[in-house]
């Protein structure tokens, strides 16, 4: 997307927008322009600046200091009062008007970099780069077991390629830091960090919350009333789960530390929930057992006994 761009209007929100609408339009627009559903050669890029927009009006900071200093936000440096920067003749709560780093210095310190007197030249000392950060995608299996990416960061000073190790375990929000990735500082300034957002997809087969992983597990009634011992397929591979006796829907079983693992600590638990499923059609000796069962059961499951 060229020029300035306009985080809002990237995820159909207006500027009052909750935390909550921002998360609803990301997930909402995130699922139908994954690179892994879409195929239209626009969605990857779509797809990039949808999760950045995410990614900055989802924090508070970032959103207040995108709100205060528009498309310029990460390289005004953090102690430049929005204040000073309105009273420049810059708008203060609009983004993508185009204003330029260098004009709105040049205005605010008398000349700017071109004067030789801005951050980076005489008389001001070296500039830090700004911290910058990228969202990061991933399946439930990638959180679980690690994976390597090669990530594109749009910033001030272009597009860049980064290739980063994500560890076992990560979880949904959680903030990686790499440093020393971020922006470029100015005379002589060390490089800022590059923080990467994580945000875990949703899956048709498990639900995370935190580091527990919760998945259905479907059984047949007779097995869900004898009780019985199945495999059920988690994100670190099967797993044996002891159904009870008399398990009814809804029940949940317990597997300590088979949920998203933990390099500081325990890992967390998966829990199956218990969903007994009917044949959808009866053979006559199906239907013949399960007539004879109706005879001689007294049970009434509106009574529960």
């Amino acid at each position: 997307m060229a020029g300035p761009r306009d985080f809002y209007a990237i995820l159909g929100v207006p500027r009052t927008a909750s935390r909550n609408d921002v998360q609803r339009a990301y997930r909402k627009l995130a699922r139908t322009l994954h690179p892994d559903v879409n195929r239209s050669p626009d969605a990857e890029e779509r797809f990039k600046d949808v999760s950045e927009a995410y990614s900055v009006l989802s924090d508070p900071d970032q959103r207040e200091r995108y709100d205060a200093f528009g498309a310029d936000f990460r390289r005004v440096p953090e102690d430049v009062d929005a204040g000073a920067w309105a009273d420049a003749g810059r708008p203060r709560a609009r983004a993508g008007t185009g204003t330029g780093f260098e004009d709105v210095f040049g205005d605010v310190f008398g000349g700017g970099a071109q004067a030789g007197r801005g951050w980076g030249g005489a008389g001001w000392g070296p500039m830090p780069g700004a911290d910058q950060e990228a969202p990061i995608d991933l399946s439930v299996g990638e959180a679980y077991r690690g994976t390597r990416r090669s990530l594109t960061v749009s910033g001030p000073e272009g597009t860049r390629t980064v290739e980063v190790t994500i560890p076992p375990g990560v979880t949904d929000g959680q903030r990686i830091r790499l440093a020393g990735q971020g922006g470029r500082g100015v005379g002589g300034g060390a490089a800022g960090d590059l923080y990467l957002v994580v945000a875990i997809r949703p899956d048709p087969r498990y639900r995370v919350e935190g580091r527990d992983v919760h998945v259905r597990l479907p059984l047949a009634p007779w097995e869900a009333a004898l009780g019985t011992t199945v495999a059920l397929e988690t994100p670190g591979g099967e797993a044996k789960v002891r159904v009870p006796a008399g398990s009814s829907t809804g029940r949940r079983l317990r597997l300590r530390g088979r949920g998203l693992p933990n390099p500081r600590g325990p890992a967390g638990d998966l829990f199956a929930e218990v969903q007994i499923v009917v044949p959808p059609t009866l053979g006559e000796d199906d239907r013949r057992l399960f007539e004879q069962l109706a005879a001689a059961s007294d049970f009434d499951p509106r009574r529960g006994r």
